[in-house]
């Protein structure tokens, strides 16, 4: 069974951790420990400082290892922070950068058509993975699906406590729509989403150093669904987005 983490950060965050995972080696460790083969890879900077210097480290802090790809955290391009459309496709292709994060009330701005234009409508026909994070609320998620309806979107960190009602109606219309396990501590909750709606639309994702990388690997581990849908959910599913970007 590949494991492959798609919720991972490297640096020091100002808050929000007990251990930080400072590096490359550190965080090696750690999926050596866990029995995780790869992940995908964000850096505190492009949280909680600047995103264009967190962009430039988490390429530095990935380089070394074959087992780390790096991701960008985007912004809307009427700032002129990214530059366009054009030169952000081409610095993603040198940096081998496969997937995108949105941040966008640590950002400050409102992910929607409005604010992000024609650059999602080339993110989505290229099917560049964006990943946004739960807490910005699933009135965002929602809204971004409406503007963008073929968006390649990972919603991450997303908890049990009723959540399904929110996220289930987007599975139901958006195909390209995806969730995380990161967060998805429910009793059978993992094995009756596969039943429903197929392993395919799930990736295994743990939100390390923020909680544990093993936590999700071990309920996937022995959640009641079959192999073959467990080696879709472990990585499978998230290889395969990467490899369908388009850069």
């Amino acid at each position: 069974m590949r494991y492959v983490d798609g919720n991972v950060m490297v640096g020091s965050p100002p808050t929000g951790v007990r251990v930080a995972c400072p590096d490359a080696e550190a965080l090696s460790r750690e999926m050596d420990w866990a029995g995780v083969e790869e992940a995908l890879v964000y850096h505190a900077a492009m949280l909680h400082g600047s995103p264009l210097q967190g962009n430039r480290l988490v390429v530095e802090a990935t380089a070394s290892s074959p087992r780390l790809h790096p991701t960008w955290a985007l912004l809307p391009l009427c700032t002129g922070e990214l530059g366009t459309t054009d030169e952000l496709l081409q610095e993603m292709r040198e940096n081998n950068v496969r997937a995108l994060w949105a941040f966008p009330r640590e950002h400050h701005y409102v992910l929607n058509r409005l604010t992000m234009g024609s650059l999602l409508d080339e993110v989505a026909a290229r099917r560049i993975p964006l990943l946004v994070p739960r807490g910005d609320g699933w009135t965002t998620i929602s809204e971004v699906l409406s503007d963008y309806p073929e968006l390649t979107l990972v919603a991450v960190g997303h908890g049990p406590w009723g959540e399904d009602r929110f996220f289930r109606p987007l599975l139901e219309r958006y195909p390209r729509f995806h969730l995380d396990i990161s967060r998805y501590e429910l009793l059978g909750g993992l094995a009756e989403l596969v039943g429903r709606y197929g392993a395919e639309r799930l990736l295994y994702g743990s939100g390390y150093p923020q909680w544990a990388m093993g936590g999700p690997r071990l309920m996937l581990a022995r959640a009641e669904i079959n192999e073959e849908d467990r080696a879709l959910v472990a990585g499978g599913n998230l290889l395969r987005l990467l490899e369908e970007a388009e850069l």
